[in-house]
């Protein structure tokens, strides 16, 4: 009797166990969910450029996005992050490897020039590299990838870039600094649709006493143009440490 009320009292314990193990998995799987929703809401698209090539094409060895947009285009960093590796690559030509707060990994690949260099620490908006075709790429373009916890040769970590930051279909444009739509944060560096820019702004107006007051669609290149400043000029007298200016944000243009 006693072995029985024993192998009973085992039973129950061990399907304790088992329920505990399925809730612990669900509460994970929902915490996943809700860091990625947060994460599209915050990450930063990392070029302006129109987007070439989605994730999980070429049989599914593509595993990152590309956007390809005018030589020496800034490329910026999707979200705070350490480098860990800047270097050239055979494959990737200049390459530099972001890793976040949240334990994702980002690259960018095929840059012109690197910026930055191993062991810094990144804002999201930091100009990281420029646009290039640098290894085994075919025209100028940004091959971006995003990978949990580590990037691996293999690619085994490799999550769909458009997870994070937003649904693109191939020959559709983007803007670097945009994260989300409606977000009035924009990048300062767009010289790909200066003209489209300027228009969305209505126009160009003076600035009142050497200050200017950012509109949407501003950046720092069409600012710049408008104002006949330099964007480093710009940058320097405004103090700003990263590449991105929001929109009602005033700017020393003197």
């Amino acid at each position: 009797m006693r072995d029985y009320i024993k192998r009973f009292l085992i039973a129950i314990i061990m399907a304790l166990c088992i329920s505990l193990l399925f809730l612990g998995g669900k509460h994970s799987e929902a915490a996943s969910l809700s860091d990625t929703k947060e994460m599209k809401d915050s990450w930063i698209w990392p070029s302006d450029g129109v987007i070439s090539d989605t994730y999980g094409t070429r049989h599914g060895t593509h595993k990152g996005i590309d956007i390809a947009g005018k030589w020496d285009t800034p490329v910026l960093a999707v979200d705070d992050g350490l480098v860990v590796k800047s270097y050239y690559s055979n494959t990737y030509g200049n390459v530099v490897f972001l890793k976040h707060p949240n334990q994702f990994v980002t690259v960018y690949a095929h840059l012109n020039k690197r910026a930055v260099s191993a062991g810094q620490n990144i804002e999201q908006g930091e100009v990281i590299g420029n646009m290039g075709k640098t290894g085994q790429a075919t025209g100028t373009h940004l091959h971006f990838e995003a990978h949990q916890l580590e990037w691996r040769f293999d690619k085994k970590n490799a999550q769909d870039p458009e997870i994070l930051l937003g649904k693109v279909d191939v020959g559709e444009a983007v803007q670097g600094g945009i994260a989300g739509i409606g977000n009035n944060v924009m990048v300062a560096s767009s010289h790909l649709y200066p003209q489209i820019q300027q228009e969305a702004a209505g126009g160009i107006d003076s600035p009142t006493n050497g200050r200017y007051i950012v509109k949407p669609g501003d950046t720092l290149y069409s600012i710049s143009r408008k104002q006949n400043i330099s964007i480093n000029r710009i940058k320097e007298i405004n103090h700003l440490n990263s590449d991105l200016i929001r929109v009602n944000q005033t700017l020393i243009v003197q």
